[in-house]
């Protein structure tokens, strides 16, 4: 990997973040590397200004946070093609993040890099659009937007706490109708967020599918389902003219949705692309660190094996 041109972004209001950053800024410099340097948080997006500003190709976004500056990042990087190097400093979980113990020593990290020591992990993410129909047929009345985790439709009310009435199409045909908190549209990535907090099934994030999770439903018969990668999911808002859903993307907040409108979900035609520097690089040891997955209640002997 070259290292001309990259991006560092920092967990916004972190002073260990911050402080990493700067030391790779200086570090890459002194190596002819440009940098663009800045905070990513609620209220801090600098990914536009750092694309706009790129004098040239981005080799690498280094994410210094945990998962949800993380996620901010793939949406505007992976778009881009950019690579992502994603580092917990500052995080809490840390699910999509490199151990800090193989990243400290950073000046062996920028040699390993360009000599091409690290593995590369591609991640399906989703796309939704909003659309009405004009003159009966399909009008887009909003951007794309990207999710690495989830899309999720919700109801919207300052001083109410009404429930959604969504009606789910795949593929053309309606499936169902579903009356409760709101609707799921997750990645393998985010069967392990707000899906599986939702009682959704975990997915490998090896594998290319969707999962659509109904948030308590007001009905025992409404299941989770998990559908093909290139599956196309286009939910209604149906009910109270007065009242708006809306769509949120990895947890930050895209549109509102009103009746006669829907959103269509789909799989991206980008991948997050992760720089692995882990040698033993296990999901399952994953969930049980970070999940505190235990599995059985009894552990027994299994004398078979030997």
């Amino acid at each position: 990997m070259q290292l001309q041109q990259v991006i560092i972004a920092y967990k916004a209001g972190d002073k260990e973040s911050k402080k990493w950053a700067e030391r790779c800024s200086q570090e890459l410099e002194a190596r002819g590397c440009k940098v663009l340097l800045g905070p990513s948080g609620v209220k801090d997006n600098p990914y536009p200004v750092f694309l706009a500003s790129a004098t040239d190709k981005i080799d690498l976004g280094i994410i210094l946070g945990g998962d949800g500056t993380i996620l901010a990042a793939a949406r505007h990087l992976a778009p881009e093609g950019i690579p992502m190097l994603a580092v917990n400093v500052g995080g809490h979980l840390g699910f999509l993040t490199e151990p800090f113990s193989l990243f400290k020593d950073t000046e062996h990290l920028w040699d390993r890099l360009s000599d091409d020591l690290y593995a590369v992990e591609r991640r399906m993410m989703l796309k939704a659009q909003v659309f009405e129909l004009n003159r009966g047929q399909p009008e887009a009345v909003s951007d794309d937007f990207y999710c690495l985790n989830e899309m999720c439709i919700k109801p919207a009310c300052l001083d109410r706490m009404p429930t959604a009435l969504l009606e789910m199409e795949i593929d053309g045909e309606v499936v169902d109708q579903y009356h409760g908190d709101g609707l799921i549209i997750s990645t393998p990535t985010g069967s392990t967020c707000y899906t599986v907090s939702a009682m959704g099934p975990i997915i490998h994030p090896a594998m290319s599918a969707i999962a659509v999770t109904p948030i308590c439903p007001l009905s025992l018969s409404s299941r989770p389902l998990v559908l093909p990668a290139g599956s196309v999911v286009n939910v209604w808002t149906l009910g109270d003219y007065e009242l708006n859903n809306k769509l949120w993307m990895d947890g930050a907040l895209s549109t509102a949705i009103w009746p006669g409108q829907w959103v269509s979900v789909s799989m991206a035609e980008c991948f997050a692309n992760f720089i692995i520097l882990r040698e033993s690089h296990s999901f399952y040891k994953t969930i049980r660190e970070k999940l505190q997955w235990t599995g059985a209640r009894i552990s027994s002997d299994n004398n078979h094996r030997n």
